[in-house]
C-alpha cells in the first residue's frame, strides 16, 4: 500500500473528527433519553427479613420446577443482581428455565448499628436460619447450596458445619486457599493492617474497598473501558449494557468491621480453612466433614479470585463425588458473558441433574 499524501492525511484525519463528533453528538441524545438501567428483573417473592437480610424465592418459570431448592448465597462485598443483570444475560433466569427451583439471600446494606456482626452471625445465624427456612418452604430435608465468591466460602464453611441440611455444594469463583500469590488481592491483604482500618472505621467503606479492586487492574478498569464507550456512544443497546455495569460495580455495601477483621486475618493472612485451624462458634471447621457431591467452577481469567485460590477446594473435601469446571472467563464474564449463557449455566444443570436424589413428595 502506497504512504498517503498530506492532503490525504489531511482528509482522513478529518472524516475521523467528523465522525468522533457524529457519534459525541448521538451518544449525547441517547444517554438524555435513558433513565436508570433495569437490573434484578426476575420476578421473586420475599421469603423471610431479618434486619439488612432478605431471603427470595424466585418465582417458577417452567410448569413444575424440580423438587431439591437451590439456595443462593452471594459475597458481602457486591450485590447478588451480578446474576441477574439482564434478562439476556442471566444466570438466575436460565437456572429457572431449566427447570430449577431458585431462591437467593440479599445480605443488604450494613448499617452504622451492624458494624459489630461477626463472621458467626453471617453463617450460623442469618445463612442457618435461611437454609432451614428453604427446607421448609419447599418441604425438603436437604438443599443445594450454591456459594459465589465469599459466598461460596461461607458455604463451603456452613456445609462442613451442617452437612446434614446439604444435598449438593456446588462453588462458584470461590477462594479457598487464599496464601496463593497468582492475584495481588491475596498479597495485598497479607500486608493489611485490618486493625487499623477496622478499629479507625467500624464499618469499612464499599467505595473504599471498590477502589481496591479498580486498583488491581488499573488501565483496563479506569481508563480503558470508558475509551470503548466514547467509540460506541451511538450504540443504544451498549450504552445500556455499559450503564447496567458500572451501576453494579459502583453499588458496593460496606462492610461489618468485625466479619471483615475476622474474614481478612483469619483466611487471607493466617489461612485457617486450609490448614483446618478456622473456628466457627466454638467448633472447628473440618472440611472433611463434607461429604456430600460438590461441584467446583471457577474462570481461568479471574483476577479476583485466581484459579489456583479455588482449584484446591476439590482434595480438600471428604466428598468422593467432587467435579471441577473452568471457563476462559473472567470474575464477572461468568455470569454475563456469551460463554456463560451458552456453556456454564446448561453444564451446571446438566451436573445437578445428574446429583439431585429421586424426585417424591
Amino acid at each position: 500500500m502506497r504512504p498517503k499524501t498530506i492532503d490525504e492525511a489531511v482528509e482522513a484525519f478529518f472524516l475521523d473528527l467528523m465522525d468522533h463528533g457524529r457519534k459525541m453528538f448521538q451518544g449525547a441524545d441517547i444517554l438524555l433519553s435513558l433513565s436508570e438501567p433495569a437490573v434484578d428483573a426476575t420476578p421473586k417473592r420475599l421469603l423471610y427479613k431479618e434486619g439488612k437480610m432478605r431471603l427470595y424465592h424466585y418465582e417458577p418459570l417452567v410448569e413444575k420446577p424440580h423438587v431439591v431448592p437451590i439456595l443462593i448465597t452471594y459475597a458481602l462485598v457486591n450485590r447478588q443482581y451480578m446474576m441477574d443483570l439482564q434478562s439476556d444475560r442471566s444466570l438466575i433466569r436460565n437456572l429457572l428455565q431449566m427447570g430449577m427451583d431458585v431462591y437467593i439471600i440479599d445480605w443488604g446494606y450494613p448499617g452504622k448499628m451492624d458494624r459489630f456482626l461477626t463472621m458467626e452471625d453471617y453463617i450460623e445465624g442469618s445463612m442457618d436460619r435461611a437454609v432451614d427456612l428453604v427446607r421448609r418452604d419447599s418441604g425438603r430435608d436437604r438443599i443445594t447450596l450454591l456459594g459465589v465468591c465469599q459466598g461460596g466460602t461461607f458455604s463451603v464453611i456452613y456445609t462442613a458445619l451442617h452437612q446434614d441440611k446439604i444435598d449438593n455444594l456446588v462453588c462458584m469463583v470461590t477462594p479457598v486457599d487464599f496464601h496463593v500469590d497468582d492475584g495481588l488481592l491475596n498479597i495485598w491483604a497479607r500486608g493489611m493492617d485490618v486493625d487499623a482500618v477496622v478499629d479507625a472505621l467500624g464499618l469499612v467503606p464499599g467505595d473504599f474497598l471498590n477502589l481496591g479492586f479498580l486498583m488491581l487492574k488499573p488501565f483496563q478498569l479506569m481508563l480503558d473501558k470508558y475509551v470503548g464507550l466514547a467509540e460506541n456512544l451511538d450504540d443504544k443497546d451498549l450504552v445500556e449494557n455499559f450503564l447496567r455495569m458500572e451501576k453494579w460495580i459502583f453499588d458496593s455495601p460496606d462492610q461489618a468491621g468485625e466479619t471483615f477483621r475476622r474474614f481478612v486475618k483469619d483466611l487471607y493472612q493466617e489461612n485457617k480453612l486450609v490448614e483446618g485451624r478456622l473456628e466457627i462458634g466454638g467448633r472447628l471447621v473440618d472440611l472433611g466433614n463434607i461429604t456430600c457431591p460438590v461441584l467446583n467452577i471457577f474462570g481461568e481469567k479471574d483476577h479476583l479470585v485466581p484459579p489456583s485460590s479455588s482449584r484446591p477446594l476439590t482434595d480438600l473435601v471428604g466428598s468422593q463425588d467432587t467435579a471441577t469446571m473452568s471457563f476462559p472467563v473472567g470474575h464477572i464474564g461468568i455470569y454475563v458473558s456469551s460463554r456463560s449463557q451458552r456453556e456454564i449455566a446448561p453444564n451446571l444443570v446438566a451436573w445437578l441433574k445428574d446429583h439431585f436424589p429421586p424426585e417424591s413428595p
